[in-house]
């Protein structure tokens, strides 16, 4: 499970984000790109944009239960 006081900086604030425990597996990328992106040089994904509708939102569900290490959490700040 994602630890909100583990999350990566470089995640934009608000619901979602992933947190260090990040592989760089790629599946939240592909699942959801308009939300998620890598950060080049240290090898992770995060947040780049929360969802603006109900359609990227169910995206970020999707990836945070694909997610294989379970580094997305959705319990940000709002």
């Amino acid at each position: 499970m994602a630890d909100l006081e583990n999350r990566y900086e470089d995640n934009v604030k608000g619901k979602f984000y992933v947190d260090d425990q990040c592989i760089d597996c790629d599946l939240c990328r592909e699942t959801a790109p308009s939300n998620f992106t890598r950060q080049e040089e240290g090898g992770y994904s995060y947040v780049f944009k929360q969802p603006e509708d109900d359609e990227e939102r169910a995206l970020c569900e999707e990836a945070m239960e694909g997610c294989p290490v379970e580094a997305i959490g959705e319990d940000g700040d709002e």
